[in-house]
């Protein structure tokens, strides 16, 4: 079996296209254009894993076609990577357990937070069960198979990237450290967050990205969390140099 990365979602925290705006991104006719909050599904070594689940969550599942998974890994708390949380209730009834979810004990208050009745101690008939492990910046495994977090910040907030193998993920990012950088060198296959041309507050401009993706060296990088601030999906790939490309929902990469 292949290890394979497929895009859930490629949009920011709005998505694309926004509520009400008319710009010629969010009016585009172009399927590529339409993106849902970033979140990514990975087939590695036998495991079934998604990498945050946002507000999109119930659909992603079920435009993929995925009847079953081993975890999720959160990145950070915000709501457009964890609001679809109360939708792993599906996963619960299929699969008779509370729902394995790994993220830092920040993340984990924040969830206590949102999702109080779910840690309710007289819980509410049907609310969704989590099976919370509390991990840091060391690597740590799942059903035997060894996760590599990266370290970033998404302005001062501290957030996760993973490395599972030739696949390195890093989303909702502007800073990482050279010694976080190593953790990703050798990989095939490079995903990083891109918002808009000029700099923000929290993420990665086009030309910070690029310059990180040249720094990992992968032979393909996907810029992801993307905004309408950038050009369509057509426009965009052309200006872009070799061996970057801006993903899209629902693509699938081998690595």
């Amino acid at each position: 079996m292949a290890n394979r990365i497929t895009f859930l979602g490629t949009g920011t925290s709005q998505g694309i296209p926004m509520i009400g705006c008319q710009c010629e991104v969010c009016k585009s006719s172009d399927w590529h254009d339409k993106r849902l909050r970033t979140s990514a599904y990975i087939e590695y070594e036998g495991l079934k894993l998604v990498i945050d689940a946002g507000p999109d969550f119930r659909y992603q599942m079920l435009r993929a076609g995925i009847t079953t998974l081993d975890a999720i890994l959160l990145t950070h708390e915000h709501i457009d990577h964890v609001g679809g949380l109360d939708d792993v209730r599906a996963f619960n009834y299929l699969e008779k357990r509370p729902f394995p979810i790994y993220c830092e004990g920040h993340v984990n208050d924040a969830l206590h937070r949102e999702f109080a009745y779910a840690f309710a101690t007289n819980k509410y008939p049907g609310v969704p069960s989590f099976d919370m492990h509390i991990i840091d910046e060391n690597p740590f495994q799942i059903e035997g198979v060894t996760v590599v977090p990266i370290r970033a910040l998404h302005y001062k907030l501290p957030v996760l990237g993973y490395r599972l193998g030739k696949l390195g993920y890093l989303t909702d990012a502007n800073h990482i450290e050279e010694k976080e950088m190593e953790k990703l060198r050798g990989v095939d296959v490079f995903v990083i967050n891109c918002v808009r041309r000029t700099p923000h507050i929290s993420h990665f401009s086009l030309p910070e990205a690029i310059e990180v993706a040249r720094k990992v060296g992968a032979g393909k990088t996907y810029l992801t969390h993307l905004s309408h601030q950038l050009p369509r999906h057509e426009e965009l790939d052309r200006e872009l140099p070799d061996g970057i490309t801006d993903a899209y929902d629902t693509l699938e990469v081998n690595f």
